[in-house]
């Protein structure tokens, strides 16, 4: 079997990894992948973003599988082009995926499916979001509502934040076209969340809950990132809340695509928010993420390129299971000086051996003497599983603190929250 991987972060590595282990059989190849996916499948320097070379790809390799990543390719229409040339692929096509591509429409598909979520306008002009923030009051939050790579969602603790981020987004388009509309949001109050789950449309299957961590310092401070990130399991919730997710959530969210001829197959991400009033929908995602995927993959037993084949396949997944480990995994990542904003390139990463855990490269790429160099923002993402989660957390931080580059920067405490509780609990 011959598998084509879109993309090249800790996420498509933790796929790799995880698709090698499902069929060691298989032969992966990834376009482009970085230096860590090297060493399971073969890289092609072909963009992500460039879905013309992508499919002549597929069809020149005659490949059984595409795999796409990141969201960008999804919302540009890589899966309607590839059904269209007759090969499988896994993912939404361009229309379901503007579930994540567009924040407004997200909203009006929840409001539609009567799923729980915060109160939003949305708005093209800079004084009217202002007014509609102050009739919000802070603290609030300001959303573009296009794709900005994790970054375009600011929580403002001030009114004269507020005006920052919406002058930023609507007057100085430091989002482009993703920030020509933006969202002003009610503030949401209590524990985030992150539950995947696999759909052929109709049937889900969900995966076990996570929790990444967006701002850039311990104690979630700083600024909002992609993830500096995740772990799982979270004792917050348990198998019954991950039903009343699939009841609530997932399935209205399903149908209302249906009915609106976007049906959705793939993965569908959903962020929520635990609140004193019960379970609201912070976000969809339209695809895996990052780096919730490097912390949950090492944690499912059974296999997911089964699913992932059927659903490419249209064929139904209904009475599918998975099944995972009771251990706890810790995925934190090291990223660059000067990251999100402004993220510093080309130092020289030396690593140590990865024997005691798993590590998914992100921004890694190799220089003409063949050094192991950073390339990008998010660099590497360190997963420990261990039988407690105080022991993944040090031995994840551990490894983080042996990586050697100039000005890296990464973050001891991940899973504080859940650590908290069980000190908590503990005492009690």
């Amino acid at each position: 079997m011959k598998i084509l991987i879109v993309g090249g972060g800790a996420r498509e590595h933790a796929l790799a990894w995880k698709l090698a282990r499902d069929n060691p059989s298989a032969e992966l190849i990834a376009a482009p992948g970085n230096a860590g996916i090297a060493a399971l499948a073969r890289c092609v320097p072909t963009s992500a973003s460039d879905l013309p070379a992508l499919l002549s790809l597929a069809r020149a390799e005659q490949v059984d599988l595409t795999v796409v990543g990141p969201e960008a390719p999804l919302a540009a229409g890589i899966v309607d082009l590839f059904r269209g040339a007759g090969l499988t692929i896994f993912g939404p096509t361009r229309a379901a995926a503007t579930i994540e591509s567009s924040k407004s429409f997200a909203k009006s598909i929840m409001q539609t499916a009567a799923v729980p979520t915060a109160r939003a306008e949305l708005h093209r002009r800079a004084d009217s979001a202002k007014r509609a923030a102050r009739n919000f009051g802070a603290p609030v939050v300001i959303k573009a509502s296009g794709l900005a790579a994790g970054k375009g969602v600011v929580v403002c603790e001030t009114l004269d934040e507020a005006d920052h981020a919406i002058n930023l987004m609507l007057r100085d388009h430091a989002f482009g076209a993703a920030g020509a509309e933006v969202l002003v949001e009610e503030f949401m109050q209590g524990e985030e969340l992150s539950i995947f789950a696999l759909t052929d449309g109709t049937n889900v299957l969900p995966m076990i809950p996570a929790q990444d961590h967006k701002r850039l310092l311990n104690g979630d401070r700083g600024p909002n990132t992609g993830g500096m990130g995740a772990y799982a399991p979270v004792s917050l919730v348990g198998p019954e809340f991950v039903d009343d997710v699939v009841d609530r959530i997932f399935t209205p969210t399903l149908s209302a695509l249906r009915a609106c001829g976007c049906a959705f197959t793939g993965l569908l991400y959903a962020g929520l928010m635990l609140t004193a009033s019960g379970i609201r929908v912070v976000e969809f995602n339209c695809r895996f993420g990052d780096p919730e995927t490097e912390a949950l993959l090492p944690l499912l037993e059974s296999n997911l390129l089964d699913p992932m084949l059927a659903i490419a396949r249209g064929e139904s997944i209904a009475g599918a299971a998975l099944q995972w480990s009771d251990r706890h995994a810790v995925t934190t990542v090291v990223a660059a000086e000067g990251y999100p904003e402004h993220p510093k390139k080309g130092a020289t990463i030396t690593l140590p051996s990865a024997d005691d855990v798993l590590l998914f490269h992100a921004g890694t790429a190799r220089s003409g003497d063949g050094a192991l160099t950073v390339s990008g923002g998010r660099v590497l993402a360190v997963t420990a599983v261990a039988d407690t989660l105080a022991d993944a957390q040090r031995e994840s931080v551990a490894f983080a603190e042996r990586v050697q580059f100039d000005g890296k920067l990464y973050r001891t405490d991940i899973g504080w929250r859940e650590l908290l509780r069980g000190a908590r609990a503990a005492r009690n």
